[in-house]
C-alpha cells in the first residue's frame, strides 16, 4: 500500500495545493491560433515523461496531499495507453476526482471507456459552432467531431461536462450567447476564458482581440437570467447559474480579475517541468530526478515539497507584452 498522504501541502503564502494539472503530451491533433504556431515544435519523445513515470509523479502528489488531478496536453487522448493511465490513476489513494481536457476530436471513440476507467469529468474546448470559423481559428479542426464527441460524453454518463471557450474578439465574440444556448440544449456548463499571453504569436496583436469576462456576462444578461452561484470546481471559475435551466456557466479572469489569492493549483508538464504558476517560468526538472532514481519515491516528494516554497503570490500578465515564451501546449492546457 502507498505511504500516507501528508496532513497539508501549502505555499509560503498559506494556500493549500490540492490541485494538479498534469500535462500527458505537447502535440496536439489542432493548432488553435491562440495555443501554438501553425508550424508548432514539439519536444522530442525521449524527453517526454513515460506514463510510468507520470505515474509515479502522481503518486507522490497524492501522498502530499493533491485530491484532484486533471490531464492535459496538448490533446491527451492522443498519447498512447492513455486509458492505462486513467485506469491507474483512478485507483490512487486519497484521489476523490480525476478529469481530463480535451478537444473531443477523438472524444466518440474514447468517452465509454474514459468513463469506465475511472474518469470522473470531463472538460470539452470549443471555440465556435460556425464550421468554416471552427477551422480558421483552430487551422485543421472539424467541428462534426467535436459535436460528436460531445454527445459521446453525454451518453456515457460523466457528471458536470462542461465547454471552454477561449473568446477573442472579432473571432467569436459574436457567438457568445450561441455557444451557452448550445451548453443549455445539451444540459452541461460552459466556461469562457479570457485569452492569456503565453507565447509568440503573429496571427493577431492580443490586446486587439482581449474580451474581458465581464463584458461577455453582459452580453449574456441580455438573453439569459444569470444568477450568481456558489457552485465551484477545482479551477478557478467563478460561476453563475442560468435560471430554469441545468447549466452553470463560468468566467475565467486571470487578465481582468486576478484570481491568484486563492490558487490551489500547480502543473507538471509533458516533458517533467514542474510549473509553480501559470504566469511564471520558475521550475524544477522532475524528469531528471525521477530518472536519476526511479525508485526513490521520497526523495522525488522532499523536492516538491522544498520546490512549493518557491510559489510565487501571482501571476502579473499583461497583454501588450509576451513575457511568458511558452505555448499553452508545452505548459499544459
Amino acid at each position: 500500500m502507498d505511504a500516507p498522504k501528508e496532513k497539508k501541502f501549502e505555499d509560503p503564502f498559506g494556500r493549500t495545493i490540492n490541485y494538479l494539472r498534469l500535462s500527458v503530451t505537447d502535440r496536439c491533433n489542432l493548432r488553435c491560433k491562440y495555443c501554438m504556431p501553425e508550424k508548432a515544435q514539439f519536444t522530442s519523445r525521449d524527453k517526454i515523461l513515460t506514463l510510468d513515470e507520470i505515474y509515479s509523479i502522481a503518486t507522490v502528489f497524492t501522498q502530499l496531499g493533491v485530491d484532484t488531478i486533471r490531464l492535459t496536453g496538448g490533446e491527451p487522448l492522443i498519447r498512447k495507453n492513455i486509458l492505462w493511465l486513467v485506469q491507474s490513476l483512478a485507483r490512487l489513494e486519497g484521489l476523490a476526482e480525476l478529469t481530463l481536457t480535451t478537444n473531443a476530436m477523438n472524444l466518440s471513440q474514447f468517452a465509454d471507456k474514459l468513463k469506465s476507467a475511472g474518469l470522473t469529468r470531463i472538460n470539452i474546448s470549443l471555440d465556435s459552432l460556425n464550421s468554416k470559423r471552427f477551422k480558421e481559428i483552430t487551422r485543421v479542426g472539424e467541428l462534426m467531431a467535436v459535436k460528436q464527441g460531445i454527445d459521446a460524453a453525454i451518453q456515457a454518463g460523466f457528471h458536470r461536462i462542461r465547454l471552454n471557450s477561449v473568446i477573442l474578439r472579432n473571432y467569436n465574440d459574436d457567438e457568445v450567447v450561441n455557444l451557452t444556448s448550445f451548453a443549455i440544449n445539451k444540459g452541461i456548463d460552459i466556461a469562457f476564458i479570457e485569452e492569456m499571453p503565453l507565447g509568440k504569436i503573429d496571427t493577431h496583436q492580443r490586446q486587439n482581440t482581449q474580451v474581458c469576462s465581464e463584458e461577455i456576462r453582459e452580453k449574456l444578461s441580455y438573453k439569459f437570467d444569470l444568477k450568481p452561484s456558489l457552485y465551484k470546481t477545482s479551477g478557478p471559475s467563478n460561476y453563475f447559474t442560468i435560471a430554469n435551466t441545468k447549466t452553470n456557466v463560468g468566467f475565467i479572469s486571470p487578465i481582468s480579475n486576478n484570481f491568484c489569492s486563492t490558487c490551489n493549483r500547480i502543473r507538471v508538464t509533458a516533458s517533467g517541468r514542474l510549473l509553480l504558476c501559470l504566469g511564471n517560468e520558475h521550475s524544477v526538472d522532475l524528469r531528471a530526478i525521477i530518472r536519476e532514481a526511479p525508485q526513490d519515491r521520497e526523495r522525488l516528494k522532499q523536492i516538491i515539497v522544498e520546490a512549493l516554497k518557491h510559489k510565487p503570490d501571482r501571476h502579473y500578465f499583461n497583454v501588450n507584452k509576451t513575457d511568458i515564451v511558452r505555448f499553452m501546449n508545452t505548459t499544459g492546457g
